[in-house]
């Protein structure tokens, strides 16, 4: 579902320049998309393929710790984009979107807008972009509450 491309991570159709978004977003597409077969398991090693199977380990190793990097700031985001589910009432994936937004907009990663708008959760005096400040609240209509209202009036 997640794989390497030369600009960065790529999770379908789309392409993303950081690991954290593209796991983001991997977990929420998983469940829209259908399950694949595991990949087929390979035969012996020849004398040529050592070099390659060296150089694929050290690959791997890069990316697992990469891999363990987003995953070390990945409960952040997914706090953030709940946050910002609720504030705004909509769903994960919109939220996500939102937050991928104003972080490309406003130049900064996406962990670390992150990072503040789970603290703002807990600071209401921490200003954020606007797009993800809260909503203002709109005034109460004025008048009578309807329990204070005498049948026949």
């Amino acid at each position: 579902m997640v794989r390497r491309s030369g600009q960065g991570w790529r999770v379908g159709d789309e392409e993303l320049p950081d690991l954290l978004s593209a796991m983001v977003l991997a977990d929420l597409l998983a469940p829209e998309l259908p399950s694949s077969p595991p990949p087929a398991a390979g035969g012996g090693q020849e004398a040529g393929e050592i070099g390659d199977a060296e150089r694929e380990a050290a690959r791997l190793r890069v990316t697992v710790a990469q891999l363990e990097r987003a995953l070390a700031t990945r409960v952040r985001v997914e706090q953030a984009i709940g946050i910002i589910s609720e504030r705004r009432r909509a769903p994960p994936r919109e939220a996500f979107e939102l937050l991928r937004t104003v972080a490309r907009a406003d130049g900064t990663r996406v962990a670390d807008l992150a990072a503040r708008v789970v603290d703002s959760a807990t600071n209401p005096l921490l200003i954020l972009p606007e797009d993800l400040a809260r909503p203002p609240r709109q005034p109460r209509a004025r008048g009578k509450s309807p329990r204070h209202v005498r049948v026949g009036e």
